[in-house]
């Protein structure tokens, strides 16, 4: 389904977008146990049925609620950021062709856990971090490097990830024998349904803590902020992000560590503004410059640069200078400067100054053809 063929994913679920997370579960439930093509067969049911998932995929993870709210559609994609390497950081959406996620749903209007099985033990990839850094016009421009704090969730480093508190081992559960798992069979609408569940007794780990450690009281993992230094690379816009792999969160169980997402937002310039590569600003000139020509110094963002105007330049007139734009996203090579020059007009002449002015507007009356047409042609209207 293309982006622009989708509906907004809030819509799918018919909540609002300040909707808790309990409305979210609520509302996904209701609609997929409505569309399930087990219990619905009209012709367009799977198709909704794979829209809701889709939707409910996003909207009950945190962060990728939060790309989503933040980018649309593009924050949940699996090219999001691949300019900068990296695969898919979203894992997708887990297999809804052949209704891969049928058992899911059944085991969760049950309480129990995933037909596709796999013990509470298995290495998980942790989270990713969403972090967001401003940067000045030229900092974007040439790169830079900038400290950010990360929230993110670490391996315990007093018991490194066991849970279990110095010189203790965890125990294999006795009600799931180690597997984390405990198979449940239910009827559901005339039919029998079979589904694998957490273990109740071990949560899902198929290990029991007697003695759990005291700073992450047993969970293995710890929440901490750090302070991380990240490359800007030179040329990424406004409002681009890039990723760091595997400064995210720690996996769960051994799994690997999710990736730093850096949204950067640059500063507006007192001077430039910039489309894509290009630098744009505008430059005000003396009448006299305008029409006598002049050599003239030219902001860029690698300092002055001397122009020459030549005579007769009229307001509104752009030049390029080649090379002095920003420098595409890992490459040498750079965009152009586009400088617009304004004729300004003086203010709060003497009368001396008003005098001459109109002697000289007297003198060089037949060197403005423009002017001469347009008065010409008005005669010719009116007369």
């Amino acid at each position: 389904m293309a982006n622009e063929n989708k509906r907004d994913y809030y819509e799918v679920l018919g909540v609002e977008k300040n909707a808790a997370a309990d409305q979210i579960k609520r509302a996904y439930r209701k609609l997929a146990a409505k569309y399930h093509p087990d219990v619905n067969h009209e012709a367009d049911a799977e198709a909704k049925f794979k829209e809701i998932n889709e939707a409910y995929e996003v909207l009950s993870n945190d962060e990728k609620r939060q790309l989503y709210d933040q980018y649309g559609f593009a924050g949940v994609d699996p090219n999001f950021a691949a300019s900068q390497g990296g695969g898919n950081p979203f894992s997708g959406f887990g297999g809804f062709g052949g209704f891969g996620g049928f058992g899911d749903i059944f085991s969760d209007f049950f309480g129990g856990g995933s037909t596709r099985s796999s013990g509470g033990s298995r290495a998980a990839r942790g989270e990713n971090v969403v972090v967001q850094v401003e940067v000045s016009f030229e900092e974007a421009a040439f790169g830079c490097k900038k400290d950010v704090n990360v929230s993110r969730i670490e391996t315990c480093d007093q018991c490194r990830g066991s849970g279990c508190a110095e010189g203790t081992q965890p125990e294999t559960c006795p009600q799931c024998r180690g597997s984390g798992q405990v198979r449940t069979t239910q009827s559901f609408m005339g039919m029998t349904m079979q589904s694998t569940a957490a273990c109740p007794t071990c949560g899902g780990r198929g290990k029991l803590i007697k003695t759990p450690c005291t700073r992450c009281k047993g969970k293995g993992r710890i929440k901490r902020t750090v302070k991380q230094t990240v490359e800007i690379p030179a040329g990424i816009d406004d409002n681009q992000a890039f990723r760091i792999s595997g400064q995210g969160s720690a996996g769960a169980n051994g799994g690997p560590s999710g990736d730093l997402m850096v949204n950067v937002r640059i500063r507006p310039h007192s001077l430039f503004t910039r489309e894509g590569s290009d630098v744009y600003c505008e430059m005000p000139i003396s009448f006299a410059q305008a029409a006598c020509g002049a050599d003239i110094e030219v902001p860029t963002l690698d300092g002055k640069v001397r122009y020459n105007v030549p005579e007769g330049t009229q307001t509104g007139t752009t030049f390029r200078l080649k090379g002095k734009g920003i420098p595409y996203v890992g490459y040498k090579n750079r965009g152009d400067q586009y400088v617009t020059v304004v004729v300004e007009t003086p203010t709060r002449l003497s009368k001396e100054q008003k005098d001459l002015l109109r002697q000289f507007d007297a003198a060089t009356e037949k060197s403005q053809p423009k002017k001469k047409s347009f008065f010409d042609k008005m005669k010719q209207i009116f007369e």
